[in-house]
């Protein structure tokens, strides 16, 4: 196993292994996990041995609780580009040449949903629960604001970015986001089965199908959502919104 930044990485049979490991943080997208997960699919993708990726998380409670925002800056310039280096990550399941499963356990909020909707598989522990809370911090989903209304349709887009509510794994399978719910006990020995299954099959055409169905992903929306999100940094609800969080309390949006 190899320690990448806040990331372990292991390789069992053809299948590489990326564990998110700051439990203590509900494995949030701190520098060193956003290091690790860059680093271990490019690392994945240049094995000749590795044909699939797993994306878990440590400690039970948390695939990934979304961005670090202890450390947000409201500087435009900064938010900018915190924001460029936050999609990079988060779209590199689906920029990854071979396939992708997230297996989610615990909760997926915010970035950790989105890292989940960008790979090409997601495999839900019955307790795991996914959101985009973005709204209670006065701000909107990066990366899900342009992929989530194609998996749940536009309507259910628009309820999951302005209520903010948690799904169930049941009602995320429901909507198309999860591919399989399966035990908490079974989710990685599933996700493995699954991998493995996917790495039996043809190595060039695996990866063509995933190409091919991923064409035209990209492009000016991901622009489009990177220019607005400094935007909203500026509004007195996000400073309000990002304040009660640390502050742990409820926000009081003004009304506007």
């Amino acid at each position: 196993m190899l320690r990448l930044e806040s990331v372990n990485y292991e390789v069992r049979d053809k299948i590489a292994i990326l564990t998110l490991d700051e439990p203590n943080k509900l494995n949030a997208l701190t520098t060193g996990i956003r290091a690790g997960i860059l680093e271990g699919l490019k690392r994945a993708d240049n094995d000749d041995q590795v044909r699939v990726s797993i994306i878990t998380g440590a400690g039970g409670k948390a695939f990934c609780a979304g961005a670090d925002i202890g450390n947000f800056d409201f500087d435009p310039d900064k938010a900018r580009a915190f924001f460029i280096g936050a999609m990079e990550v988060l779209s590199a399941p689906e920029r990854a040449l071979k396939p992708v499963i997230s297996a989610v356990n615990g909760i997926a909020y915010g970035g950790g949903f989105e890292l989940a909707i960008a790979s090409d598989f997601v495999f839900a522990a019955e307790s795991a629960r996914f959101a985009v809370p973005e709204i209670k911090l006065g701000l909107l989903p990066g990366f899900a604001i342009i992929r989530l209304k194609d998996i749940v349709g536009r309507a259910k887009a628009k309820e999951m970015s302005m209520l903010g509510a948690p799904v169930s794994a049941t009602e995320a399978c429901r909507l198309g986001i999860v591919s399989r719910v399966v035990p908490d006990d079974r989710l990685l020995s599933d996700a493995l089965a699954f991998a493995e299954r996917i790495a039996a099959q043809p190595r060039l055409a695996v990866q063509m199908a995933k190409s091919f169905y991923n064409r035209g992903l990209g492009g000016d929306e991901m622009r489009h959502a990177i220019d607005g999100f400094p935007f909203l940094l500026t509004h007195a609800d996000a400073r309000e919104g990002i304040g009660a969080f640390r502050e742990k309390r409820e926000p009081q949006f003004g009304e506007r």
